[in-house]
């Protein structure tokens, strides 16, 4: 039997609407609290939350074989007020490996604890040009030299605070979203695009009246970013993990965004040998475009789980990502690719 067809238009729109919900590690309640919104639709689902604040919706099937699970994570990268400068801009503690160049003039939102938002822009603190000339190119962009200057009126610490702000408050970076040519390009696609992976899967197997082969857990992790999103919430009798997450793009890569891709190795070491074997078989059968890789600098969810002890078969695949933690690019090839690979596995097709 075919798989499920895909319903594009939705993807996108549900993928945009996604990315366009700031959500850094530690502040990712309202991404969260979005999918959670979409998966409740469907009655097939059983929906939880974990004390840590992930999502689990569980899809229960009469079966004699043991469950699996699949994770994706909807934080992102982000930063925290580190400091409050005496002429009231703000110095920042990076969330993940966001890196200072690539954001230098973005727009930020300043979310502070009451939930009130701030807007302003990501600066080099010698930014203008005819006061330091050659200087401000020889600055370095590191967490000395980067600041936010706020869209309102203060010159001071003490005027900064009355307006809210404090130590810890979070700071979203814009996702500046496009689509394109059948490209989506914009900051966080790692890992919201692997949200909407599953989501689709969900959506184009319900709406055609399919069932998973046997009991299935999604997790949407929301600490990812800082290495232990799913060492919790994975249930014990789960017999196999697929993490979806980004693949690498770019040089002495195998990966392309025109592709999905199984990741063989990574900085973690390498996964399992026969679930990879599996899921390269299932590709073959249905004529999903894949690719093989490692990568080097790279962890995963799944691999927080083995960490943290978790006794289950890992593999990682996902769509091919250009300029991972900068300013992402992925195709609709890689990214369809992605989820009928999901729909593969899950129905054993």
């Amino acid at each position: 039997m075919s798989l499920p067809p895909i319903n594009e238009a939705y993807f996108i729109t549900f993928l945009v609407d996604l990315l366009n919900i700031a959500s850094p590690t530690g502040f990712a309640e309202p991404a969260i609290a979005f999918v959670e919104k979409e998966l409740s639709k469907y009655k097939q689902l059983e929906l939880s939350r974990t004390r840590k604040g992930a999502l689990v919706a569980k899809w229960e099937v009469k079966s004699d074989l043991p469950p699996v699970a699949l994770t994706a994570h909807v934080d992102t990268l982000g930063a925290v007020v580190k400091e409050i400068k005496s002429n009231g801009r703000l110095k920042l503690s990076r969330i993940g490996g966001i890196q200072w160049p690539t954001v230098e003039t973005e727009g930020v939102w300043v979310i502070t604890s009451k939930g009130k938002r701030i807007r302003g822009s990501v600066l080099i603190d010698t930014a203008s040009g005819h006061i330091y000339s050659g200087a401000g190119g020889e600055t370095p962009r590191n967490d000395a030299h980067m600041e936010v200057r706020i869209d309102a009126r203060t010159t001071s610490e003490k005027e900064t605070r009355a307006l809210g702000i404090n130590i810890g408050d979070c700071v979203a970076f814009d996702p500046r979203v496009e689509v394109t040519n059948g490209f989506i390009r914009s900051r966080f696609l790692d890992d919201k695009a692997c949200v909407a992976n599953l989501v689709a899967a969900i959506k184009s197997m319900a709406e055609t009246g399919r069932s998973p082969e046997r009991s299935v857990y999604f997790h949407i992790s929301n600490y990812e970013e800082v290495g232990h999103g799913a060492a919790a919430g994975i249930p014990s009798d789960v017999a196999e993990l697929i993490s979806v997450d980004m693949a690498v793009v770019g040089e002495g890569q195998e990966s392309d965004e025109f592709h999905a891709t199984l990741c063989i190795k990574d900085s973690g070491g390498p996964y399992h040998f026969d679930l990879n074997n599996k899921l390269r078989a299932l590709a073959e059968k249905n004529n999903i475009p894949y690719k093989t890789d490692v990568y080097p600098f790279y962890g995963s969810d799944g691999e927080a789980f083995w960490r943290a002890g978790g006794d289950v078969a890992l593999s990682l695949i996902g769509p091919g990502i250009d300029a991972s933690h900068n300013y992402e690019r992925a195709h609709m090839e890689g990214l369809n690719a992605t989820t009928n690979w999901i729909m593969a596995y899950l129905l054993n097709d």
